[in-house]
């Protein structure tokens, strides 16, 4: 008994030594905390800089310009139009093993245009673009994360490489899966998202999301009279309104993990002439690579019911795609330290004020900013996802991001950082309200200290590499094989939101913020922090 007794405290003795820090490792963190708190300034110019911008997916060209202008002046060699986009690029810097690679997206939302710090909606300019979904501030949050870690690595002679990148198009599902296809993760250790939340947290697992493609179906018919000799005509309007007819009566008999979802892109010019040209653009959303393939059939042989009852023609092509994500556990356990190392931002009584006027509006529990860290939590297990009959029905429901297509390829997580309000409802004007606040900057300057505190772990502990690879080969990969849903001549959708930025992008560049001349985009644009009834 004494024997066991010994043992056993000899282990847990073994395990506290192999997971508490050595002073050294906390003496560096210290200081990569210290110099990210001394560049709350540039984290804010940055954040609102590109908030200013305001660019829609495929279309990030000011925001792709300022960032890697930074990081170019910071030494990064900037590789630019990386896998044949014009607005995506990777910057690098230092040399050899381990390869460590920082992303986060930097598109927006339509129609999302929003006064930052205002708890109602007014917009800057009506109908435009904006920051309804915060993705003004994760490449910023890098740049900072990156910087530190790169004056760490000088200063102590550290070998590796930092690679930053932008998610393009993040919001149509538009790049990650090319970034895959042109090789830019084939050297890749470790990569570590981020994404912007209302919490700090990391989760590891399947995502509880779907995977999606983004597909658009074009039909042609005739045009004629549609007064005079209607019967000339043969409408690709009709064809387009009876593929979206039964796909809604097809709904019934699918899965409830799906999610799908379209707009009609092209409905013809004007009612006196019948439509030749129309086209419908769908989301198929599901929890698995097959279950997608299967919708995407579904909905080809949808499009070809419609032709035949209309005597049209159709073409499709694909606009994105995504798999559902799977990120690594020891990489996640790895960040949860370093993310209860860092903890919450102190948020001020104007920050608390700003996040209750604005729930308050948008009749939501009035709970103000979150004050406590997000547990790191095992996923659910399979049972949790099986219907009555014993048989999987994956997530149920849920959005897609195609970080989950480099999940599949290099071991991945995602840290969420609290630089938005709870309670807002998503891809919408609210989700701006805090994206150019404190609220934002504190967020990001969280964030960075975690994303520099978890690069320095790997750059020091290449056994830690080593145990993500083998959750990745062993558990991850050892039932499921990534098989790109890019066929063969598939391009990215570059020309998409094209036409709506050219048509606010003159309105919305008087409004760029200018830091030369005001300290905070607020005090640009005349607006009180925090503004509320």
């Amino acid at each position: 008994m004494l024997k066991f007794l010994t043992a056993l405290l000899l282990g847990a003795a073994a395990l506290i030594a192999q997971s508490a820090p050595s002073p050294k490792d906390a003496a560096l963190k210290a200081d990569l905390a210290g110099q990210i708190d001394g560049m709350k300034k540039q984290a804010q110019v940055m954040v609102d800089s590109v908030f200013s911008f305001g660019e829609l997916g495929f279309q990030e060209f000011e925001t792709s310009k300022y960032l890697t202008g930074i990081l170019e002046k910071e030494g990064f060699h900037i590789e630019r139009g990386v896998a044949g986009i014009p607005t995506a690029w990777v910057a690098s810097w230092g040399e050899g093993k381990p390869v460590i690679s920082l992303g986060s997206d930097i598109d927006d939302i339509p129609q999302a245009s929003q006064k930052p710090a205002v708890a109602w909606h007014e917009p800057m300019i009506e109908g435009a673009p904006g920051h309804g979904e915060g993705h003004n501030s994760g490449v910023p949050l890098n740049i900072l994360a990156a910087l530190a870690v790169k004056k760490t690595m000088e200063r102590e002679h550290l070998k590796g490489t930092i690679r930053l990148w932008p998610g393009v198009a993040e919001e149509q599902l538009g790049t990650k899966a090319y970034y895959v296809q042109s090789g830019m993760f084939k050297d890749v250790d470790i990569v570590l998202f981020a994404h912007v939340a209302s919490n700090l947290g990391v989760s590891y697992g399947p995502e509880r999301g779907n995977g999606l493609v983004s597909v658009e179906y074009m039909f042609k018919g005739e045009s004629a009279h549609a007064a005079g000799a209607p019967w000339r005509g043969r409408s690709a309007l009709d064809a387009v309104e009876l593929m979206d007819i039964g796909w809604n009566f097809r709904r019934e008999h699918l899965r409830l993990a799906q999610r799908s979802h379209y707009v009609i892109t092209n409905g013809g010019d004007q009612p006196n002439v019948v439509p030749p040209n129309a086209s419908v653009w769908y989301y198929f959303r599901e929890a698995d690579y097959d279950h997608i393939m299967d919708l995407w059939k579904i909905g080809d042989n949808m499009a070809k019911g419609a032709t035949l009852m209309t005597d049209t023609t159709y073409t499709s092509r694909l606009l994105g795609s995504a798999w559902p994500g799977y990120f690594n556990q020891p990489v996640a356990e790895v960040m949860n330290e370093n993310i209860k190392k860092v903890g919450l931002p102190q948020w001020s009584e104007d920050d608390q004020a700003l996040a209750k006027a604005l729930q308050k509006e948008l009749k939501v529990p009035v709970k103000g900013l979150t004050e406590k860290i997000r547990e790191l939590k095992p996923p659910k297990g399979d049972k949790d996802d099986e219907d009555d009959f014993g048989s999987s029905i994956g997530p149920m429901g849920g959005g897609s991001d195609d970080i989950g297509d480099i999940s599949w390829n290099v071991p991945t997580v995602v840290l969420h950082y609290p630089s938005n309000i709870p309670g807002g409802p998503g891809h919408n004007w609210a989700n701006a309200i805090s994206m150019a606040t404190p609220i934002a900057h504190k967020g990001v300057i969280a964030g960075a200290k975690v994303q520099a505190m978890t690069v320095l772990d790997f750059m020091l502990h290449p056994d830690l590499i080593d145990k993500a690879w083998d959750y990745f080969r062993n558990v991850q990969n050892k039932d499921v094989k990534y098989k790109s849903f890019l066929r063969p001549g598939d391009k990215p959708a570059i020309w998409l939101n094209q036409k709506i930025m050219e048509q606010y992008r003159p309105r919305m560049k008087a409004l760029y913020y200018d830091p030369s001349k005001y300290g905070t985009y607020l005090e640009q644009l005349g607006i009180k922090y925090p503004t509320v009834h």
